[in-house]
């Protein structure tokens, strides 16, 4: 510690450094450069009563860091819960793709996944009607591979200049900063291309039972090219090996009242318990000849191959 300059005192609660050994466990604390914190609590001032001093590099570093821990809430996907894990190859796909982490039978690659709300803010509940998102990160040999998708097999839109307004009515409306009914059906009724998702929204899928009892979807449609250049397109399955389970509207509306975080508690409670949640990847997979006389576009992401 630099000591203060003539005139000034340290603050008399203050102990000095040589009362403090690192020993005693305030070597643990550090600052934002890794250097050891001797004394965490107390502030230097000019003598006891004094003003605090701007010369105390420790607490304007802390509050400084402090001013800016807030990460800005995301404009979708704002609340969610996630784990790390790994993917486990079970079965001989290399005819299909030439990537690392899909080449054999065995092979583990770290990843991990979270399942958030979409549409609903930070503070929202667990079990709010709402499609869930599954988006998956897996650290790969040959870089990071990320995944966005949902618990639904088709969305809203396929195109992507309609995105911001489907969102925008899910949001608060800006004249009384409160959900709008007029302001969502209002969209809806005028794009009969959500007309899928939508009715998947309002059954019982639409408030599954936490994040354990519900399958992922790529959604998109993905294109595997394997070593020899051959093109398959894929979909992307991934379901739930705890089974399906959903909340009946009158109980979903009960636990956001009651156990708001319902579904990041029951993740974080099953993990805790070593009952840890897993997933089966299955594709479904079309040669680019079946593609491309598919009775639809199979890139139309508001569609299932079926």
């Amino acid at each position: 510690m630099i000591p203060p300059p003539k005139n000034v005192k340290q603050d008399a609660r203050a102990p000095s450094t040589t009362e403090l050994p690192l020993d005693q466990n305030l070597g643990r604390i550090t600052n934002s450069v890794g250097i050891p914190v001797v004394n965490e609590i107390n502030p230097l001032t000019v003598g006891p009563h004094g003003p605090i001093l701007l010369q105390d590099a420790y607490l304007i570093d802390k509050l400084s860091h402090f001013d800016r821990e807030r990460i800005p809430e995301r404009v979708v996907h704002a609340k969610g819960g996630g784990a790390h894990g790994y993917f486990e190859v079970t079965k001989d796909v290399s005819h299909l793709t030439c990537a690392d982490f899909l080449s054999a039978v065995g092979k583990r690659t770290p990843m991990f996944a979270r399942f958030s709300t979409v549409a609903k803010e930070m503070g929202s509940a667990d079990t709010v009607r709402n499609p869930r998102g599954f988006a998956l990160k897996f650290y790969t040999q040959e870089g990071n591979f990320d995944m966005v998708g949902n618990n639904t097999p088709v969305f809203f839109e396929r195109n992507p200049s309609a995105f911001k307004d489907l969102i925008a009515v899910q949001k608060r409306d800006p004249r009384t900063h409160l959900p709008s009914a007029n302001m969502f059906w209002d969209y809806f009724t005028l794009r009969p291309v959500s007309f899928h998702q939508l009715l998947i929204q309002f059954s019982n899928r639409g408030t599954p039972d936490g994040f354990r009892h519900m399958h992922g979807y790529s959604s998109h449609t993905y294109k595997l090219i394997n070593h020899n250049g051959l093109v398959h397109y894929v979909k992307w399955h991934f379901r739930t090996n705890q089974g399906v389970k959903n909340l009946s509207a009158k109980h979903a509306g009960e636990l956001a009242g009651t156990e708001p975080d319902y579904a990041i508690q029951d993740l974080f409670n099953a993990i805790e318990r070593k009952e840890y949640p897993s997933w089966t990847l299955y594709f479904q997979v079309l040669t680019e000849k079946e593609a491309l006389n598919y009775k639809y576009d199979v890139l139309d992401v508001t569609k299932v191959i079926s």
